[in-house]
């Protein structure tokens, strides 16, 4: 049997959260070549990659709080249009140029290492409801694994039927793949080496988290070192809770991607980081 596995590589790890626009393009070639070294010694995996949007897609969207939708509610339809509304859109496009511009380091990058990879940009197919997964289409996602070929997508803007436009992280994105899916494992690899129970002091490592266990040391878990405008490492360590108590056989780590080999070393099986179970 193939093991199915979702990888996302952070905007924090790709990226350089502190300087807009600023892509780490030699980390993003040695993922690549990571990558590629495991799929060629591990055969019988399958992997969806996603990847954060970093400096690139942060930086517009919290300037435009494309996140938070139309400033007003009201139907998408039968509506005069303003000047706030036009530069609500202004903002929606700039940050799918920018989400799009890191795409494309990626995949060059996974083109030149030599892996089959198709990138599968989530605001072509898939339409939120009020900042949540609604629709998706993920039979191509479906066919290029299959086909022996990588997905690959990553935060972007989406249309919402209730804010109208928004933005959806790797791990949303990833809430609903692993219910259509079923990975046998997430890996979350940025720059922190675990889950720290005091940031930014890090000095005292969570080595497993637990839907029963998170309560106590939340507090101390922290949001994230620059621009991030969906939540840090407290939402994605509540998502991913959310995910492995729906389904208790999926496993999450949450790991560095900047330490030489971590990447391969957790793609072929080796315990990184955090353990989040159910």
């Amino acid at each position: 049997m193939k093991e199915l596995v979702f990888l996302k590589l952070g905007g924090s790890l790709i990226t350089d959260k502190t300087q807009p626009y600023t892509p780490q393009l030699d980390v993003i070639k040695d993922v690549a070549l990571q990558i590629a070294t495991a799929l060629q010694t591990h055969p019988n995996l399958r992997l969806v990659i996603g990847h954060g949007a970093g400096s690139f897609g942060h930086v517009p969207a919290s300037e435009y709080h494309t996140r938070d939708g139309l400033p007003r509610s009201s139907p998408l339809i039968h509506r005069e249009r303003d000047g706030t509304e036009d530069n609500y859109w202004k903002g929606f496009a700039e940050v799918w140029y920018q989400a799009s511009a890191l795409n494309r380091f990626v995949m060059k990058a996974l083109h030149k290492a030599q892996i089959s990879t198709i990138s599968l940009p989530p605001s072509s197919s898939v339409i939120a409801s009020d900042g949540k997964v609604f629709v998706w289409e993920t039979t191509p996602i479906r066919m290029a694994l299959s086909s022996q070929i990588v997905p690959v997508i990553f935060g972007d803007v989406v249309f919402d039927e209730v804010r109208g436009g928004t933005i959806l992280s790797t791990e949303d994105l990833f809430m609903h793949l692993a219910h259509a899916l079923n990975p046998e494992r997430i890996l979350l690899a940025g720059l922190e080496a675990a889950v720290w129970e005091d940031f930014p002091a890090r000095t005292r490592k969570i080595q497993k988290i637990t839907p029963g266990s998170f309560d106590v040391i939340s507090e101390g878990v922290g949001k994230s070192t620059g621009a991030d405008v969906t939540g840090g490492m407290e939402s994605k360590v509540n998502q991913m809770l959310e995910l492995v108590q729906k389904n208790p056989k999926l496993t999450v780590q949450i790991f560095s991607g900047a330490e030489p080999g971590n990447i391969v070393r957790a793609l072929t099986g080796e315990m990184l980081g955090t353990l989040i179970s159910a």
